[in-house]
């Protein structure tokens, strides 16, 4: 066909993909399920559209490579030691089982001895390339259960490629040297060459070869993309799959520093390239023989979607993984792979098996593909609904997974801490350094190993699982704090506290003002708003820069601009009380939640996250800065009495100071803290008025050193 056939060809396609995606879009279904589907209708089955198979087979197999790469790159290979074991016994164990149960199931419905071993081995393989699509979607790649169902694929792939080599064999005359049968230790010592040859390349090529690259990044993307798919080339030369030589091509870079940046600038190309591997497998499926194999297609169909999670259940429930894990871990292996129709495709070409025999695969595949798609995108409410019967698959102790926690029912507990990624681990940082007692969550081992390292109390696990929450010590946290950007688990977190009756208070993250509308209107009583916020701070760091800073100066003095930290000793004292005057450094301006006062006097109050303008000579600009965000609470001890804090007083009826003014109290005069706010039922008052009297009832939001704090609890009791 002409090339310029071939480009219109390419067009109609993506044209078609786009429509199938937006009535998908609209209809809320996965885009892997439009997009087999718009495989299904530009082949020859239906449009008829797809001619150029060996173009889109190409572009297919770049982004398999590419998909394979990126998982490579994100791999801790500390993992390995712990997920090793598990995904070589999960991995051959179903295959085992699978294939077992599936031969005799298949000689029950009356098909030959040869059909129903070509049946039992590709209903034992899982797409690899599906299931990372669709984890990598949910970031669920780095969790546990992601991890082993990562481990015993890439088992699956071996095994797959040894039967190949296999019935490769079968199919081909045997000379009398026998040399056929040499194929399995042949391939053995290339895998174990292509492993030291990888190994080799870490440690003394790829390094330096990578650290010269990176000075042109279009240069070392171009490199990853080569890299990529020269691996997965020389891996099928070698009688391997391109899957396999792409996955270790980003085992190879995974060690370098720039690994997080070439993954996440490939994304977006990986995307495009997958959408025609899963138009190619739509397009490929023969329909013309389906028809008289429905009944026993539906019957292999159950046995996969069913069967094969409830081995893996059975395998990881008595390797003493919970049955959260199980169930996860589980659901990537209800569905064949690419790999089946191969083998379907070399048995047919062999003469094994009859094309009957191929179509019962074929539609086998298409219902197993849609259907588990279905069930991971969904596993969350799935395993909620299951999870009770699911326990007789659980040991009573659960030891693998329990030898990850850290935490002890003994120790304090201020926050509970959901989440331990970027934003997570930067809120670790911080609450640490005020002194509270943190335990903290997350799903990914590589995170919970991080902070255990530095003597955190941890916990694996997901706080939308109702079970979690029996592990916790929800009656001593004042706050649980999650980070994960979910609306789901965030609303299935509220729902189990509540459930549960925890009495503190929940703070969730939020990505735009309508999820953080939800969460308010479902009871939590702070919403982080993180990229809101930051952009909030930026835009009064700026505000200095146009509005107040001269664009040159020639005076021997410098700016310099900084932020009050709120657990430092400056937080709450006016600029007299500051120990600035005697080394020359003058305040100009303080900017507070947008707003600039300049030239504050000296009776001005400096409060939490203030941004202050200083002016002086550059070396005492540096000493003012370490002074000034000079921690309150030092290792080893300043008085906790001293240390500053914000709170919320709530005053009693029968309180002395219910019924008074601010004047009549002398508020800050006689309690020795500033009163910046009143709630008042549904009423917040924020511009408070000296002859505002206090009521009963009212929450007063008040700043001061926390022995202060103390004493005026004590005043106004609940």
């Amino acid at each position: 066909m002409h090339v310029g056939n071939v480009f219109i060809e390419i067009a109609a396609i993506l044209g078609l993909a786009t429509l199938t995606g937006m009535v998908g879009q609209k209809l809320r279904q996965p885009l892997i399920i439009m997009f087999l589907a718009t495989g299904i209708l530009a082949g020859p089955s239906f449009l008829g559209i797809i001619h150029s198979y060996e173009q889109i087979e190409l572009l297919a197999h770049i982004g398999i490579a590419l998909l394979l790469f990126i998982v490579g790159l994100k791999l801790d290979l500390n993992l390995i030691r712990t997920t090793g074991p598990v995904a070589l016994a999960t991995g051959l164990g179903q295959i085992v089982f699978t294939s077992l149960i599936g031969f005799f199931i298949a000689i029950g419905l009356g098909m030959s001895y040869l059909s129903a071993a070509y049946v039992s081995v590709a209903l034992t393989f899982s797409s690899t390339i599906i299931i990372v699509k669709l984890l990598s979607d949910k970031k669920e790649i780095d969790s546990l259960h992601g991890q082993i169902a990562l481990g015993f694929l890439i088992v699956q792939d071996i095994a797959a490629i040894l039967a190949l080599v296999g019935l490769t064999t079968l199919g081909a005359s045997v000379g009398e040297d026998g040399a056929g049968y040499l194929s399995f230790v042949v391939i053995g010592v290339k895998g174990l060459g292509v492993l030291g040859g990888v190994a080799l390349l870490m440690k003394y090529v790829i390094p330096s070869l990578v650290q010269r690259l990176a000075h042109s990044l279009e240069l070392l993307m171009l490199f990853a993309i080569a890299w990529a798919v020269l691996f997965g080339a020389v891996s099928e030369l070698l009688g391997f799959s391109k899957e396999v030589g792409a996955f270790m091509a980003g085992v190879s870079l995974a060690s370098t520093e720039f690994r997080d940046s070439i993954g996440a600038r490939l994304t977006s190309l990986r995307d495009f390239l997958l959408l025609f591997f899963f138009i190619d497998l739509g397009a490929r499926l023969d329909w013309s023989m389906v028809g008289a194999q429905l009944g026993a297609s539906l019957i292999f169909s159950l046995f996969v979607l069913i069967g094969n999670p409830l081995i893996v259940l059975v395998i990881m429930g008595v390797m003493g993984y919970r049955r959260r894990t199980a169930f996860l871990a589980g659901l990537t292996v209800a569905q064949i792979s690419e790999f089946s129709l191969i083998v379907a495709a070399l048995g047919l070409s062999i003469g094994h098996i009859t094309e009957e025999t191929v179509g019962l695969i074929t539609l086998v595949g298409v219902v197993t593909i849609s259907l588990s798609t279905y069930m991971i995108l969904y596993s969350y409410p799935l395993y909620r609904f299951f999870a009770e019967p699911l326990k007789v698959f659980e040991r009573r102790n659960p030891y693998r997974e329990a030898a990850i926690d850290t935490f002890a029912e003994t120790e304090p507990v201020d926050v509970i801490l959901v989440g331990l990624g970027n934003y997570g681990s930067g809120l670790m940082e911080h609450l640490l350094r005020r002194k509270n007692s943190v335990v903290g969550i997350d799903f990914d081992p590589g995170a919970l190993t991080k902070w255990r390292r530095r003597g955190v109390s941890v916990l694996y696990g997901d706080m939308a699982d109702p079970e979690m929450h029996e592990q916790l010590p929800l009656q001593k946290a004042r706050w649980v704090i999650s980070t994960v950007r979910s609306r789901e688990m965030n609303l299935a977190l509220l729902h189990n506290l509540k459930k549960n009756g925890y009495t503190g208070k929940v703070a969730l993250t939020a990505t735009h003002s309508p999820e953080a509308a939800d969460y308010e209107n479902a009871g939590a009583h702070l919403v982080f708003r993180p990229f809101k916020d930051a952009t909030e701070q930026a835009a009064d760091a700026l505000t200095y820069a146009m509005d107040f800073l001269p664009e040159s100066v020639d005076w021997p003095v410098s700016f310099l601009e900084l932020r009050i930290r709120s657990d430092a000793t400056s937080a709450g004292q006016t600029i007299r009380e500051l120990p600035l005057s005697d080394s020359g450094i003058a305040i100009l301006a303080v900017s507070r939640g947008g707003r600039i006062i300049y030239e504050p006097k000296p009776d001005f109050r400096i409060f939490p996250a203030d941004r202050l303008l200083l002016m002086g000579q550059p070396a005492g600009l540096k000493d003012a800065e370490s002074t000034l965000n000079k921690r309150e609470v030092q290792e080893g001890g300043a008085d906790d009495a001293d240390r500053f804090e914000i709170a919320e007083i709530k005053v009693a009826k029968t309180s002395d100071i219910s019924g008074k003014s601010l004047i009549e109290l002398l508020f800050r005069q006689r309690f020795g803290a500033t009163l910046v706010g009143i709630r008042r039922g549904e009423k917040q008052i924020t511009t408070i008025n000296p002859t505002e009297r206090l009521q009963g009832g009212d929450c007063l939001i008040v700043i001061g050193k926390a022995g202060v704090i103390e004493e005026l609890k004590k005043r106004a009791p609940v």
